[in-house]
């Protein structure tokens, strides 16, 4: 068995030990897109949005969005429990490169981003009446393997760094409500004010989740969102380059 293929065993082991964690990989999306989804789609219905679109369709972009961030932030975490037990410095004497090790717990996160995208896209438009632009699948399924790895990159730097558990928390959670609530994934940014809209313009999440709404139901500016891709890649490429540098540093 090579070094990813052992990384990747590794955490699916661990990963259906705990079916509390499984469940809310694989379900939270979905069951944000019923409940706020359904909600607010019969409080403001199809005007308020671009071009008529209701706003379930809408949503879909914003909870693809918010899984691959939560998969990262339940994913680097386990790195403090690595720590803790021992295991985490004992994996670094193994005959494989450290950038391996990233790459395969980013395997194993990307096969849960893949199923949990499955189940919320197949169940939104199943249930909700989401209607696809289907020739663009192939393009959703690479931006959900890019931004799961992107945030599992960027969290793990902060993992790696931070020694302690509760600040480890307190910065995940500071950061989950301001690149949540910045940004495009509940409501569109053309009629806030231009300190809102300029802040979320640079928030890496809105990038990604601007992607996965011309992917999933074809809104976008093009223009736009060819600056946004490059952005993201950028991102992920930096994040990816510094939680190497950081785990080189270990040990």
């Amino acid at each position: 068995m090579g070094p990813l293929a052992a990384v990747v065993y590794r955490e699916s082991k661990i990963r259906s030990t705990n079916i509390t964690f499984m469940f809310f990989d694989l379900f939270y999306p979905l069951l944000y897109l019923l409940m706020f989804g359904v909600g607010v789609n019969a409080a403001l219905g199809s005007p308020a949005l671009p071009s008529g679109t209701d706003y379930n369709s809408f949503f879909l972009a914003g909870v693809l969005g918010m899984a691959s961030f939560g998969i990262a932030t339940t994913s680097s975490w386990s790195f403090f429990l690595d720590r803790d037990n021992g295991i985490f410095f004992e994996m670094l004497t193994y005959p494989m490169r450290r950038s391996e090790y990233l790459l395969g717990k980013v395997l194993f996160n990307v096969c849960i981003g893949i199923v949990q995208a499955v189940i919320t896209i197949a169940l939104g438009c199943l249930l909700l009446r989401v209607h696809l632009q289907w020739r663009l699948l192939p393009l959703l399924g690479a931006i959900v393997i890019g931004g799961t790895a992107a945030w599992f990159f960027f969290y793990a730097i902060f993992a790696l760094r931070i020694r302690r558990n509760d600040v480890f928390n307190s910065v995940v959670n500071v950061s989950y409500f301001v690149f949540l609530f910045v940004s495009s994934i509940f409501y569109p940014l053309g009629p806030l004010p231009h300190w809102f809209r300029a802040s979320a313009l640079a928030n890496p999440i809105t990038w990604e989740v601007d992607l996965f709404r011309y992917s999933s139901i074809g809104l976008g500016v093009p223009k736009q969102l060819v600056w946004e891709a490059m952005g993201f890649v950028i991102f992920a490429l930096a994040s990816f380059a510094y939680a190497v540098r950081s785990l080189r540093e270990q040990g």
